[in-house]
């Protein structure tokens, strides 16, 4: 692997849990590598998901507010608000995006969700003349999802009820990463850590290790390569 830059957005408000162990781990590994790597904990941030007002140093139009075209017009005046601007500065600087969370209701936890909400912003990231899926303007960057469940694997198989996970991240697959030209990789799953052994955890941390070790060998979701 090349050394590359790393960003892990992490969004689990346990520190023990097994999901942060896997935040921990690609950390660990990533740095072994010779990797430089940057964590935006969003729970240990107290980051706030709402995007809104505060957003912004200044607003275009106080008597009506248009939550994209604040994003535009704060891209093009540097207005984003400090704290935001640093997570949007993380996002420029990595080469390797990983969202890291428990899959919750289905999809991303809301404070994650509200990051990309926010940091994901028109003008910064896509509109105002920059493109999108294969013209983008992160067809440099890599990006894949590190996700725990609480229900077991056969509940997302083909015949199970909560349905194909294929299909429960294709918001986040397509519509986040791969929207902004991203390659997607295909996401590390760890079926219900809570319902099995500590061994088990184990080798899911092994399993997950091996993941990383092989990443130029997996077949993207999505390329614009």
């Amino acid at each position: 692997m090349k050394k590359n830059k790393v960003l892990i957005v992490h969004a689990h408000p346990e520190k023990a849990s097994f999901c942060s162990s896997l935040k921990n781990a690609a950390s660990s590994y990533f740095t072994e590598a010779g990797c430089e790597v940057k964590e935006s904990d969003l729970c240990a941030m107290g980051f706030n998901p709402v995007g809104d007002k505060h957003d912004f140093i200044s607003l275009q139009n106080p008597d009506f507010f248009k939550y994209q075209m604040e994003q535009v017009h704060a891209f093009q005046n540097n207005l984003f608000e400090e704290s935001l601007k640093a997570e949007m500065e993380k996002l420029e600087w990595c080469d390797i995006l990983i969202f890291n969370f428990p899959l919750w209701w289905f999809g991303l936890p809301a404070i994650l969700k509200g990051w990309v909400d926010r940091v994901f912003a028109m003008g910064f990231v896509y509109g105002a003349g920059k493109g999108v899926y294969d013209n983008g303007i992160y067809k440099d960057k890599t990006a894949f999802v590190t996700i725990t469940t609480g229900g077991p694997q056969q509940a997302y198989g083909e015949s199970g009820k909560n349905g194909n996970l294929d299909n429960i991240l294709f918001p986040i697959h397509h519509g986040m990463f791969y929207f902004v030209g991203m390659t997607v990789l295909p996401p590390f799953i760890c079926f219900s850590p809570a319902r099995i052994t500590e061994e088990e955890r184990k080798s899911e941390l092994v399993r997950y290790r091996n993941y990383l070790e092989n990443m130029d060998n997996h077949t993207p979701v999505y390329t614009n390569k």
